[in-house]
Formats: C-alpha cells, structure tokens, sequence
C-alpha cells in the first residue's frame, strides 16, 4: 500500500526549475518507492544491481543517454564518476528533469556533488514517515506510535517493528558503516548504538560513552559524525548569541527514529514503555524528528537549537530567527502543570532574547492558549 508523501509536491515543483534533482535519506526512508510514484514515466536503474552497475562504469554515456524522458538512478554513490557525465550532459542540454539521483550516503554523495553538480541539482532530504503521513486517518495511541516508529516499511507491509528493525541495523546500517569506514567489531559498533540509544534527548558526554564502549573519543566523534551523515542521528547544538554567559555548549544527541531506538534498547513490545525509565526522552526525540522532518519536507535548513545555562536553566528547542526566536518546551505528561513553564518564563525575562512566540508540546489530546504559550497536542504536531 503506498502511503502518499508531503514532499511529492516539493520534488515535482523542483524537477521542473533543475536538470537534476537529488534525494537523499537514510536506508528504507521511502526514497525509491516515492520516485517511482511521482516520476512513472522515467526509467528507473538501481546501481545496487551488479549488472547496472558494471554498465554504469563501462559506458556511462550511453548509460545516461537511455531514455529520452530522463532517468531515475537509484543509490547514485555507488558509481560516484556518473556525476561528471552527468554534469556534461546537463550543461549541454539545458533541460528540466533530466536526472533523479538518490543516495543513501550522504557522506560520500556531498562530495560529489560539490565537485560536479553545483548549481545544476536541488538537493531533498527524505526522512522516514512523518506522524501525520501515516496516521492522518486514525487515532493511535502514544506508546503504540514511540514504539513501532515510521520507517515505510513497518508501515507498508505491517511488519512486526522489533523483527524489521533487527534486520535493518544487520543489513542496512552495519553494511553501509563498513563501506564507510574500517571497523573492526562489528560487536564493538552495535554496543556504541545500544549506549547511544540510551543517551537520546541528552547532552552528549563523549568521555562517557568512550569509557561504555571501550573505545576513545576520537572514535566516538568518528562513529556519531557517520550516523548523523547517514540520517540515523542528529546532533542538536547550542544556542548561545551572548559569548559572556556561562552556558553549555556542548550539544544533545537525538535519534531520528523512535522505533529504531525502541529496538535497541531491547523494547518488544509497547505495553513495556509504560514504565520505561527512558519514555519521557522517547516523546522528546519524536517530537524533535518531528521538527526536523517539518523543515525537510518544506526542503528547508533547520534552524533548531537548545538552550541551557550552568544554572540549569533550560529551553528544548530555540528556533532562531536571526533577529529574534521562538522557544518551545517538550512535556510528556497529558496535565500542564507550571513548573513546565519554568524555561520558557526564563527567557522572557532576559534581555539577551527578542521572543516572537511560546510553545509546549505535551502528551494530552487538546490545542489551546494558557499565559500566552501556545499549547500544543502530540496529535497536533503537524500542524505547528
């Protein structure tokens, strides 16, 4: 069942202003199926097929020149030297949509594109699911949404999340770390994925998850740096505009995926986050992708940040304005109690900060205004 998404509109409008319009994501985030939709007159190639591929390195020209409707070329990075036929051609042409690329692997994918297609591709980040994308007809339950997550395929085929996931983190995130880089544990890099997942929603402590790990920091900051760039973490920085203030400035680290991190913490079913330690951070990392998802379907740079000073005064997301910011607080708890605007008053009070709105994004079901903070429902995440 193919589940219709945000960004078709974004992609259509973009391949009618580029010659090439690349979409990048994480692994199973949706990218070729969505292509394949939007784009059914063009001839699709997947470079993950051995013998497209070796056509690929062999002939590109002829390779390129295929199909006069243009061509969607599925996982591009495996066949990074296409990029300069590719700019070849479109230089040549001055044609709309000549080229749909996707990739997995940022990483290697920037690169290339920096070097030959600047200037002639839009650049689309596809994330999985976003919550109003699948239950936009239903009501679901909170632990049932934190605990199945929104990769597509959970979805599509209604598989059992903690079996899927187990096969995602084998062949799709352990494979593409190995092409990326030289690991030599397996077992050594799927304990580092189990410790940051018990770290979403927190300030990271490299140290600490060295010390966990049994690897050094350098390490660390290696391993996070090729998650962030393969979509499955983000890294949420700082927001300090006065250099004078004693604030923390070290970042947070969010995974993009409840589900993901739902799996590796041993969760298998949802009657078990009820009284998880750790389902507060579950609701704020669902509620963070979320965000981040809002800014890529807009195909938009985030502007998202944290607040918190060595006082512990602390906001969970700054959008910043340039010239002034919004601030938003995350709460489980389905009751909005005072103490839950503890952060946002304080911020109202320095002169540091031009404040435009107030937000809190709770666990209850109703939308409304409370001393001038604009409370906002889970449900309603996707109208914020």
């Amino acid at each position: 069942m193919y589940i219709s998404r945000i960004l078709e509109k974004e992609i259509l409008d973009l391949s009618a202003k580029y010659p090439v319009v690349t979409i990048t994501g994480p692994r199973q985030s949706g990218k070729t199926t969505l292509c394949q939709k939007i784009f059914p007159e063009k001839k699709y190639l997947s470079l993950e097929d051995p013998n497209v591929r070796d056509f690929a390195l062999n002939d590109p020209i002829e390779f390129l020149n295929q199909d006069s409707k243009g061509l969607v070329i599925d996982e591009i990075q495996r066949v990074p030297e296409l990029m300069s036929f590719i700019q070849t051609i479109v230089d040549r042409e001055q044609k709309k949509s000549m080229y749909i690329l996707t990739g997995s692997q940022q990483f290697e994918l920037m690169s290339s594109l920096t070097q030959s297609l600047a200037g002639r591709t839009a650049l689309v980040r596809v994330l999985p699911f976003s919550y109003s994308e699948v239950y936009k007809d239903s009501i679901p339950a909170l632990n049932d949404v934190l605990y199945k997550g929104l990769y597509p395929k959970i979805h599509d085929q209604d598989l059992n999340p903690t079996k899927e996931l187990s096969f995602y983190v084998n062949t799709y995130i352990e494979r593409d770390i190995r092409l990326i880089t030289n690991i030599k544990s397996l077992k050594t890099f799927e304990t580092f994925l189990r410790i940051c997942a018990g770290r979403t929603a927190q300030i990271l402590n490299y140290a600490n998850i060295a010390n966990d790990v049994g690897i050094d920091i350098k390490t660390v900051k290696h391993w996070l740096s090729i998650l962030e760039t393969s979509f499955i973490i983000r890294i949420l920085p700082p927001y300090y505009k006065n250099m004078n203030k004693r604030l923390v400035k070290s970042p947070k680290l969010y995974f993009l995926d409840t589900g993901l991190v739902c799996y590796l913490l041993g969760i298998k079913k949802s009657e078990q986050l009820t009284s998880h330690p750790l389902i507060g951070a579950l609701f704020e990392t669902f509620v963070i992708s979320e965000l981040y998802k809002k800014f890529y379907n807009k195909v938009e740079n985030d502007n998202l940040y944290y607040y918190r000073d060595h006082r512990g005064n602390e906001v969970d997301i700054i959008f910043d304005n340039v010239v002034s910011i919004n601030q938003l607080e995350i709460k489980l708890s389905k009751t909005p109690m005072n103490h839950f605007f503890k952060g946002l008053d304080f911020l109202k009070r320095q002169n540091d900060y031009k404040i435009d709105k107030s937000f809190l994004i709770y666990g209850g079901d109703e939308s409304y205004k409370r001393n001038n903070v604009q409370l906002v429902s889970w449900r309603d995440i996707h109208l914020f």
